[in-house]
């Protein structure tokens, strides 16, 4: 693998594919003297360096001996000023498996990719593109090169390019922590995914509902032998993907279950009418106002009917006109139909202005229809969201899609995401958030949580603190750059509020783990740690796996390996339409998905049989998936 980089994702990237996937890996940065920004590639080294040795030591505590544990904190490093044709021959991309280009700027990325793309038509590439519809067109473009410089089709080509963006893959992250505290989460079809860890259940309390046991956490045993990856006389490791049979068995272990992030609390009216309703027209005094002046005109109508004698609905023509000062005067009428006539046109003169500010009032409404909406009245439990740039955009994105109520802060006018606001009808407090008043107007005493994301490190801690000192049970998410930094802030804060939850957390951090999944393979959407070993969740299609096709769900689990968790349905509806549904295949077609949405079926019934023309979304160990995928040569290699 080879990783090519100018900030902290370059780093992070490296060691998670070292200390997690086993991969030899190859890192390209810019020289130290000659880089753009000295200090964020110092911090990213030796952040980098740090978080080797933790892999490293974690290595070795599982047990895999010395030369394991010394291969795992080997990182080759390039120096390149540029990813140029000499550099990529260093760093060896003809033999390498796949390149990950992670560089800040979106053209140099796509510069090296076409460079490695002739290079080695083979390569499996991974790109970091923030701009979403560049990213779609690259993605073909080198895909449909790769094809044809090696004359074999899309099918039975390993060589993918996949783009990808920090912001979008750290962004379900951020969310989840706002709403559930956890970043362990798995994001797929638009359902948001999360591994929770529960404690051993007392007895008669039933835990509440997931969609699948995940893993048994370790606990201390009398039974010296131990289980799978025991560490030491008498204690157990963890159990990943058990069978029903070991979660009946287990007494005192904890669980990782699988459930769907969701919001329970309140939500923000949409706001997405074009039409304005009434109320929004008028304010509440001019809506007075009008009602006053109605009034007037029934009373002068039911008055000139009791003086003439005239049928209501005349009376009432009759008075409008001389409202509106269009009818004869009566000269040589009743004194009382002369003062009504008068009073009539007094009132006229009376709703002139009135009816002005009505037209102003619903033109100003209209005018400002789509500009940026104050916090409403009452607002409580939603989510404060300060920053609104590359990162803020797609978590103020993702909160929406969640439904989870939010209001930004935001001191630059022109910002990347204000327009996102605009469209989303969102509520921005415009100002400088370090300023008194600012997280105020945005109901900071009411909300949810904060998420601090701003660029600046200093800018998210002081509104942090500032949060903390309104409401000492808080929950705070900080986006931090500096892990040492990031560190100290985390134990601090901890220390002075137990009670709340706080967190600090690195985009690249975030971001690294579906960076490298990526580079594994198309298929895998994320992967999950749980304790010292991980779980990696992936899409294969059940066709050429013969431990899944034409195998019921129970059949195709294999524990300790890999369990399925949903199923496609786009290739189910096609075969139900065709009439080639089968009954049991229907049953579990009628199933529905945890949370309503389209596209993906979980909660399988064990009965249900896999077809070829599935596709599923499975859980499985690395050792489980590198069988399940026929990369046994891989994982001898170092996995």
């Amino acid at each position: 693998m080879v990783v090519c980089g100018d900030d902290g994702l370059a780093h992070r990237l490296a060691a998670e594919l070292r200390g997690v996937y086993g991969e030899q890996v190859t890192l390209v940065v810019p020289p130290s003297e000659r880089t753009v920004r000295p200090p964020v590639v110092g911090r990213a080294r030796a952040a980098s360096a740090a978080l080797l040795g933790a892999v490293t030591a974690a290595v070795g505590r599982a047990g895999g001996g010395a030369g394991h544990n010394e291969a795992a904190g080997s990182i080759r490093v390039v120096e390149a000023a540029e990813a140029t044709e000499a550099a990529f021959a260093d760093a060896g991309v003809e033999r390498a498996a796949a390149l990950a280009l992670v560089y800040d700027d979106d053209e140099t990325n796509i510069r090296a990719a076409l460079t490695a793309r002739r290079l080695n038509p083979r390569l499996r590439l991974v790109l970091r593109l923030y701009n979403r519809r560049l990213g779609q067109h690259i993605e073909e473009l080198l895909d449909q090169a790769a094809a044809l410089a090696t004359g074999v089709g899309d099918a039975g080509l390993d060589a993918s390019t996949t783009v990808l963006s920090d912001a979008d893959t750290a962004a379900p992250a951020l969310a989840a922590t706002a709403v559930a505290g956890t970043t362990k989460v798995v994001q797929t079809d638009g359902l948001l995914l999360r591994a929770v860890e529960r404690q051993p259940s007392r007895p008669g309390q039933t835990p509440p509902p997931g969609l699948a046991t995940l893993a048994l956490l370790s606990t201390t045993s009398n039974d010296p032998a131990g289980t799978d990856g025991s560490e030491g006389s008498g204690e157990q490791g963890p159990l990943l993907l058990p069978d029903e049979a070991a979660v009946q068995r287990a007494r005192g272990r904890g669980t990782v279950v699988l459930e769907q992030v969701s919001y329970a609390g309140p939500s923000l009216p949409s706001g997405r009418s074009v039409v304005p309703s009434f109320g929004s027209l008028f304010s509440r005094r001019l809506r007075w106002s009008l009602a006053g002046m109605v009034g007037c005109v029934a009373a002068l109508a039911v008055a000139l009917t009791v003086v003439t004698g005239e049928h209501p609905l005349y009376a009432t023509y009759m008075t409008l006109l001389d409202l509106f000062a269009i009818n004869e005067p009566a000269l040589h009428q009743s004194m009382a139909r002369q003062i009504l006539q008068l009073l009539s046109g007094l009132t006229g003169l009376l709703l002139l202005p009135v009816l002005l500010a009505a037209v102003l009032e619903a033109l100003g409404t209209f005018r400002t229809a789509s500009a940026l909406r104050k916090p409403p009245r009452g607002l409580g439990g939603h989510v404060v969201l300060l920053g609104l740039g590359k990162i803020g955009t797609r978590v103020l994105t993702r909160l929406r899609e969640l439904h989870i109520p939010v209001v930004c802060v935001e001191s630059d006018p022109e910002a990347r995401g204000m327009a996102t606001a605009r469209r989303l009808r969102v509520p921005v407090v415009l100002g400088d958030v370090t300023q008194e008043g600012v997280l105020e107007a945005a109901k900071i005493h009411r909300s949810h949580a904060l998420l601090a994301v701003t660029s600046a490190d200093t800018t998210n801690l002081e509104a942090a603190l500032y949060a903390r000192s309104v409401r000492p049970d808080l929950r705070v998410v900080l986006r931090l750059y500096d892990d040492d930094f990031a560190t100290a802030v985390y134990r601090t804060l901890r220390a002075a509020h137990p009670h709340a939850s706080t967190r600090s957390r690195s985009v690249t951090h975030l971001a690294a783990p579906a960076f490298a999944g990526a580079m594994m393979g198309r298929q895998i959407l994320g992967a999950i740690p749980v304790e010292r070993r991980v779980l990696l969740f992936a899409a294969v299609d059940v066709a050429g796996h013969p431990q899944l096709e034409d195998k019921t769900v129970g059949e195709a689990f294999r524990a300790g390996a890999w369990r399925v968790l949903a199923l496609d349905r786009t290739a189910r509806d096609e075969r139900r339409d065709g009439g080639r549904e089968e009954p049991a295949v229907e049953e579990a077609y009628e199933t529905p998905r945890e949370g309503g949405a389209s596209g993906w079926v979980w909660d399988l019934p064990d009965s249900c049989v896999l077809k070829k023309e599935d596709r599923v979304v499975l859980a499985a160990t690395r050792r489980g998936l590198a069988e399940l995928l026929g990369r046994r040569s891989r994982e001898r290699a170092g996995a």
